[in-house]
């Protein structure tokens, strides 16, 4: 196991690159695209993880990647550089720390809004809203959806959940008739 401490020091990195040269919503929002990229090929990522696959052969498949995303010189590099320190599986890790230091600099707070089905666009600009009003801070919304919580939304801010969704109600509901 890699200590997360490399994965920050990635971060930091490509971070500071990214504020030097101008261009970090791009360099983040290109690694992002990446890191889905691999996350949704179970076959890329056995070939990227694969020892038996050369180093140029990795080479030529995140050329062709890079190529097919049209990602700048600095995400291909980076890309590129991962892969040859084997370090290509903490890209979603690096991508997520990125998008922190990002949100800090811009004075943005990321909130995790799941629900049991999508909602509508004015319902998420309502809630952001809302939000925005509670922390003091802009708020973007990361949109999740999961059945299991039946209704309701549960939105995760940092370390602050607030749970409205009705499998938690129904669980409290069951505790507290259990207690009685």
């Amino acid at each position: 196991m890699i200590a997360p401490h490399v994965s920050r020091r990635y971060a930091r990195a490509i971070y500071e690159l990214g504020v030097d040269t101008g261009s970090l919503d791009k360099l983040v929002a290109e690694l992002e695209s990446v890191a889905n990229m691999l996350a949704a090929s179970e076959d890329l990522r056995k070939t990227t993880d694969n020892p038996l696959v050369s180093p140029e052969g990795k080479k030529a498949v995140l050329g062709q990647i890079s190529d097919r995303l049209l990602l700048g010189s600095v995400s291909k590099n980076t890309v590129m550089m991962l892969a040859e320190r084997r370090r290509l599986m903490l890209l979603p890790e690096i991508v997520q720390l990125l998008k922190e230091m990002s949100d800090l600099r811009a004075g943005v707070v990321r909130a995790v809004v799941t629900t049991a089905i999508p909602m509508s666009d004015a319902y998420y600009d309502k809630l952001r809203v809302v939000l925005e009003k509670l922390t003091g801070r802009k708020v973007v919304l990361d949109k999740e959806t999961d059945p299991t919580i039946i209704a309701g939304v549960v939105t995760r801010i940092g370390d602050r959940v607030l749970d409205g969704s009705i499998k938690t109600r129904l669980q409290s509901l069951k505790n507290s008739m259990l207690t009685n």
